[in-house]
């Protein structure tokens, strides 16, 4: 999807404490009665408050990508990876919830985004679909396996650390998450800024990776051609992934780009 050249900072960083800003503009509206309860206010506010801040949310134009995905596949569950103060949570559970889906797992590795995300949810009516998982991403979705609570994905969005967008769907796919003719995937931000490993990955073939495979599970986060700005690990310059992964090679991806609106993935 389109460029959104800031990062996110890391936990406890703060430049301007604009997210806290976004907190308290949206809350003094003086008719905040009115929008308890009503998704589609709370995203016009957070607009609203983005004419003088800008911010990392996915915005209008690419969500529709998405919601229009959603509205298509009509999930039970969707899996977001990244997020941030609640705007796709917003918006993508929102459609999830009116196409008949039963739960939006919003994985968010900031605890201080995640409690802001928290609010705009519950203010938004959706505190009772939209869970909020804080942590590091990849083990959030092993303990949702591990759990019980998800066993297959049928949508989920990545927009979180762009060097673990590979290393998550490797994860996944170990774990037996990823179901052909079930599983679609919308990645944010592989073209502009771009995310060279990830498009590399899902366009491999099976005989590719299989090859790849030989040289044993991947420990470490492959940053080649990722700008500098977005490889910046919220966790420290050596921050690795949880897990050492293999992926299953003889998955097959067919992939759609969107630009410079979205990438679609399936």
């Amino acid at each position: 999807m389109a460029d959104q050249s800031q990062r996110h900072p890391r936990p406890g960083e703060h430049e301007s404490g604009k997210e806290l800003k976004l907190l308290h503009f949206i809350y003094e509206q003086p008719d905040i009665d009115e929008i308890r309860g009503n998704p589609q206010r709370v995203l016009d506010l957070i607009h609203k408050f983005e004419e003088k801040y800008r911010f990392m949310n996915v915005g209008a134009a690419k969500g529709k990508i998405v919601t229009d995905l959603i509205a298509e596949l009509k999930p039970h569950t969707m899996i977001e990876l990244g997020g941030y103060v609640g705007y796709s949570a917003i918006l993508f559970g929102d459609a999830v919830r009116r196409a008949g889906g039963k739960r939006y797992f919003s994985l968010e590795l900031n605890p201080e985004y995640a409690a802001i995300a928290n609010m705009l949810i519950e203010l938004a009516g959706l505190r009772d679909f939209v869970r909020i998982i804080v942590g590091r991403s990849d083990k959030s979705l092993h303990k949702l396996f591990t759990s019980g609570e998800v066993k297959q994905i049928e949508l989920m969005f990545l927009d979180h650390y762009k060097p673990a967008y590979t290393t998550d769907l490797m994860l996944c796919e170990q774990l037996g998450m990823i179901v052909p003719n079930v599983t679609v995937l919308a990645a944010d931000n592989v073209l502009r800024p771009g995310n060279p490993p990830y498009l590399e990955y899902v366009r491999s073939t099976v005989e590719q990776k299989r090859e790849a495979a030989k040289k044993g599970p991947i420990k470490s986060y492959n940053k080649e051609g990722i700008p500098q700005r977005t490889v910046q690990s919220f966790l420290g310059e050596d921050d690795k992934p949880s897990f050492e992964v293999l992926g299953n090679p003889n998955l097959v991806y067919k992939s759609t780009l969107h630009q410079p609106e979205g990438l679609q993935v399936r």
